[in-house]
């Protein structure tokens, strides 16, 4: 399909900008780029939730920033336990956390009527791999251990995140499935093959928002010169077996360098006998859900990915 003219006019509006020299930027300068430029308050606030409450997890390093959103009552008005899942955030392992993401969780607690928990981790360069799955690893343990004390069922638990932090949901979705009942995990546009570049980085690498060049330089900042790119921690799709991993719903995006990557992990789920939705979202780029209120795709996708949630943690 061609591009989506929204998303084709999102790019126009970008294509005079400078690109990087990816061999002179630093962590820093990116954040301090991706917050002058306010593109997360740019986009839609989503959906109303009843209560958001910013907490603080214990990590392997020290305490994790999260933040709990709780959607508003049924229309009984009921106050019938809710499920609970568990959001990482994207940035490619270097910037963004709960602030950038709040969106996403709210329109996700609100349309899967589920408790969302979204958890900060630490942040490339400063803290290289595997940190930020050591942590996402954590959180879950924690809310699986707590989900009672947070207003949660115990037996209904899901995992959630887009691109890096797609990463890491997978990566627990995976490590955690003999300690922890994952009945869902939702991958948005994940980073599931750090090891390797798909023929999607050479198709879609340039002008459309996510280029090959700065994934490249996510890696650089993520791991150290002798770090295993191809280990389960890193790269989720490389896991020798996937049986009685939790079923998933993952969502590419067409013109994404990412795409096929997340669309082999699907097939290899499959393969391995998990029950695994693929949906390739026509015309969109990385990064799309995000966009609420400037893409109508990505509140279609999130209505999509709600609904899959709502369906494995209620049923």
């Amino acid at each position: 399909m061609a591009l989506d003219p929204q998303a084709a006019a999102l790019l126009a509006s970008l294509a005079g900008a400078p690109a990087p020299d990816y061999a002179r930027l630093d962590a820093a300068s990116y954040r301090a780029a991706l917050a002058a430029g306010g593109a997360a308050s740019a986009f839609g606030a989503g959906d109303a939730v009843a209560a958001e409450e910013d907490l603080a997890l214990p990590g392997p390093a020290g305490a994790l920033a999260a933040r709990l959103y709780r959607p508003v009552a049924g229309l009984d008005g009921g106050d019938e336990a809710l499920a609970l899942t568990v959001f990482f955030h994207g940035g490619g392992f270097v910037a963004c956390g709960i602030d950038t993401h709040a969106n996403l969780c709210r329109t996700l607690a609100a349309r899967a009527r589920t408790l969302v928990l979204s958890v900060d981790y630490r942040l490339a360069p400063e803290a290289r791999f595997p940190a930020a799955a050591h942590d996402a690893l954590a959180a879950v343990r924690w809310a699986a251990a707590h989900a009672v004390q947070l207003g949660a069922r115990p037996d209904a638990l899901a995992v959630a995140g887009d691109s890096a932090g797609g990463n890491l949901a997978a990566v627990c979705a995976q490590q955690l499935r003999n300690e922890v009942t994952i009945a869902h995990q939702l991958l948005l546009y994940p980073v599931l093959d750090c090891a390797h570049e798909h023929p999607s980085y050479e198709s879609f690498g340039q002008s459309y928002l996510l280029d090959a060049g700065l994934m490249r330089w996510f890696k650089h900042q993520y791991f150290d010169a002798d770090a295993d790119r191809a280990c389960p921690l890193a790269s989720p799709l490389g896991t020798e077996s996937l049986d009685q991993v939790a079923p998933a719903t993952i969502i590419s995006a067409e013109y994404d360098p990412l795409r096929d990557e997340a669309e082999r992990y699907a097939a290899r789920l499959a393969q391995a006998g998990v029950a695994a939705t693929l949906v390739r979202w026509p015309g969109q780029i990385h990064g799309f859900a995000s966009m609420l209120g400037v893409f109508d795709a990505a509140d279609a996708a999130l209505s999509f990915g709600a609904h899959a949630l709502h369906a494995a943690l209620y049923r």
